[in-house]
Formats: structure tokens, sequence, C-alpha cells
């Protein structure tokens, strides 16, 4: 088993990863979001809302085992999305994603066998989850792209 400091330190990093996510800075005033359609909208809003559930339940983690959550800074993304097309953002979603759910399996194998309290069933609950999103957002991305090339219906 680790040490509580490592993984106390090894979930602040999982911590600031959630807090840096792309999912962390978008919502429905986003002109990419609003202009998606009503499954896709509520498709990114859950997963806006899983974001911010996994955090708290990281941070209440961290702070059970007596250490002090990290939330980081923004990260670069942010910057960029209110520039971004629907068409041009699902991939990079996507890939966000996928670069979580590969954070969660190094998070989860640094930390060990017989990690400290309920650590280890929070974090594979929270890996079951984000291979759900991932293969959901896959999928509507898929969706989005193959529209790519149809025209845009004219109004009148």
């Amino acid at each position: 088993m680790s040490s509580p400091v490592a993984v106390i330190d090894a979930l602040n990093s999982l911590l600031e990863a959630e807090f840096n996510s792309i999912f962390r800075f978008m919502g429905e005033g986003s002109p990419y979001v609003s202009r998606a359609d009503a499954d896709l909208r509520r498709r990114l809003q859950e997963l806006i809302e899983t974001n911010h559930r996994h955090a708290a339940e990281i941070a209440d983690l961290v702070e059970h085992l007596g250490g002090v959550p990290h939330e980081g800074g923004a990260g670069p993304e942010d910057q960029y999305l209110a520039y971004l097309s629907l068409k041009f953002l699902m991939p990079k979603l996507v890939e966000a994603k996928k670069l979580c759910v590969r954070r969660y399996l190094n998070t989860i194998a640094s930390i060990g066998e017989n990690p400290p309290d309920d650590v280890g069933e929070v974090l594979q609950r929270h890996l079951a989850e984000l291979r759900l999103e991932l293969a959901d957002l896959q999928k509507a991305s898929d969706q989005v792209l193959a529209n790519r090339d149809k025209p845009s219906p004219v109004a009148g």
C-alpha cells in the first residue's frame, strides 16, 4: 500500500487535471453548445456535471486522508472555447476524455493495491463512468462530424 502522503499527492494531481479539464469551461451560454441539438446539449451538460462531481469527490478523499485539496489554476484550453465550432470541438472533447481515462489509470496504478479507505472504490467508479462517457462522446462526435459536409438548411 502507498503511504497516505503519496496517495494524497496522486489524488491532488488527478484533482488538478479535473479542474483544468476543458469540460470545466463549457457552459450552455457557449456558442457551440447552444447551436447543438437538444440531445447533444444534454450529453454535454451531463459531462460537465460529472466533471464537477468527480472533482468534489476527489477533494473529499484528499481531505478525508488529512490533505489539502489543490484545485490548480485555469488551463490554457479555456481561452479558445469562445472561438470553436462544434465540429472542431467534438474531437477535442474526445481526446480530453481519453486523457482523463489515462490519468485515472495512472493514478490507480501509482497508488497500488489496498489504498486507504474507499479511495480505490471511488477511483474505479469514476473510471467506469469515464469509459461510458468516452464511448457516448465518441458516438456523438462521429455524428457531428458526419454532418460536416451536409449543407445547412436554408430558412425560408
